[in-house]
């Protein structure tokens, strides 16, 4: 076992070229799927908070399922919409980076959507008379309450970024896991620990890992000092 550890920080040490290629891979995909997700999902999230209309708790009800539907089932969905016999295949994007991004967008944006719901939902009962009292437009609104609520909604976004980051079933249907081209750190150190080469899997963990917590650091800080600045 500390062979393999050892083994595995060597590898980090001398910035092995398999390792940079499907970091950086990993961070393209679940990167773009986040921004999109998130784009798409808080002001889904808003919406749903603000507005009342028929059928709005069985609205919710499908998001918070969507929430936490085996990614699987996603890799599965996409996959038959992007196969030469779908919808979508003459565009070609099945086994590639784009087809990747399009299955973790589907993963990451009901988890951002639903988590910005109820955190909108319970700004939105403390401020709606007060916007419309104001009679502020509808998109004036979903913006300023957007806003209120900035620096909760970064757990939101992280929660996505994790979600997307440590995804391995739908971008291993729908990638392929093909080297040099779709092959991100999950489903890495899925074949790498079933080919017996613990230490290049045990790296890739090192640095998913590694990513994992500077992120919630980076998130920590800038909402420390958003908060001194801004209140």
């Amino acid at each position: 076992m500390s062979s393999t550890f050892i083994d595995a920080f060597a590898l980090l040490a001398h910035l092995d070229a398999a390792i940079v290629r499907i970091v950086i891979t990993s961070l393209q995909v679940s990167i773009t799927a986040l921004i999109l997700g998130t784009l798409v999902g808080l002001p889904l999230g808003a919406w749903l908070a603000t507005e009342e209309f028929a059928g709005k708790r069985v609205a919710i009800v499908i998001l918070n399922s969507l929430m936490g539907i085996p990614t699987v089932i996603v890799g599965v969905l996409v996959y038959l919409i992007l196969s030469r016999s779908g919808p979508f295949g003459e565009w070609g994007w099945l086994f590639t980076v784009k087809g990747m991004i399009v299955a973790q967008f589907f993963i990451t944006t009901p988890l951002i959507a639903a988590l910005s719901r109820q955190l909108l939902e319970d700004s939105w009962k403390i401020h709606r008379d007060t916007f419309m009292a104001l009679r502020l437009p509808y998109f004036s609104r979903l913006k300023w309450l957007i806003w209120d609520c900035r620096f909760s909604l970064t757990i939101a976004i992280l929660a996505g970024f994790a979600r997307a980051i440590s995804e391995v079933g739908a971008v291993m249907i729908v990638g392929g896991n093909i080297d040099r081209v779709t092959r991100t750190m999950t489903t890495a150190i899925a074949l790498e620990t079933s080919k017996g080469d613990l230490a290049f899997a045990l790296s890739l963990g090192i640095v998913l890992l590694g990513i994992v917590i500077l992120a919630n650091i980076f998130i920590f800080v800038v909402r420390q000092i958003a908060e001194r600045r801004y209140g």
